[in-house]
């Protein structure tokens, strides 16, 4: 009788470190595509503005105009390339909860801008104060801005106690090649309780 030895044959420990080397070529493959990408998202993101953020931004403000309390004076101040009312917003420092400002939507030179300050709720006996202004997003040609009106037609103007059924906005941007960002569309009365 042959007894057998304990162990592993030279023909079994091959297979096993071929397994092993093919287990390594495909992570490093692995490992180096993901290096690749990320390399190259970072190269695609480099300098440019979170636009997701912008539309964030844009959407809150529109989506959160206040209604009018006085009837004969508008409670929005819309034209075809800025739009100014009161709104909620969560503000730098106040926390969760939304305060209540004065906010406007315009381009100012490149740039497109965010103008607010808190609205005051009151009648002020001086002049109010100079709004803060917040930059969303740089080399900006145009906003272009759009209400709904009823029976169905968008105007280019808005004075009105009631905010629109919906608000298109509309970023142009500037250059050679610019990027394209499709047109965003709010509805101020959904967030009415």
């Amino acid at each position: 009788m042959t007894r057998r030895e304990a162990g592993f044959t030279l023909l079994e420990i091959i297979v096993a470190l071929a397994v092993f080397g093919f287990l390594l070529v495909g992570l490093s493959q692995t490992v180096r595509f993901g290096l690749t990408a990320w390399r190259q998202d970072a190269r695609m993101s480099d300098g440019k503005t979170d636009l997701e953020a912008v539309d964030r931004v844009m959407r809150t403000v529109v989506e959160n105009l206040v209604p009018g309390e006085d009837p004969a004076r508008p409670s929005i101040d819309g034209s075809a390339n800025s739009l100014t009312g009161v709104t909620r917003m969560r503000l730098p420092g106040s926390g969760l909860r939304p305060e209540r400002v004065q906010a406007g939507l315009a381009v100012s030179g490149t740039r497109l801008v965010l103008r607010w300050r808190l609205d005051p709720h009151s009648v002020a006996f001086g002049p109010p104060p100079k709004p803060a202004e917040t930059d969303l997003v740089d080399g900006v040609a145009r906003l272009a801005i759009e209400y709904w009106r009823r029976p169905g037609m968008w105007v280019s103007q808005w004075h009105e106690p009631d905010p629109p059924l919906l608000v298109r906005l509309r970023v142009v941007f500037a250059g050679a090649k610019p990027p394209r960002w499709p047109d965003i569309v709010v509805a101020p009365m959904l967030s009415r309780p």
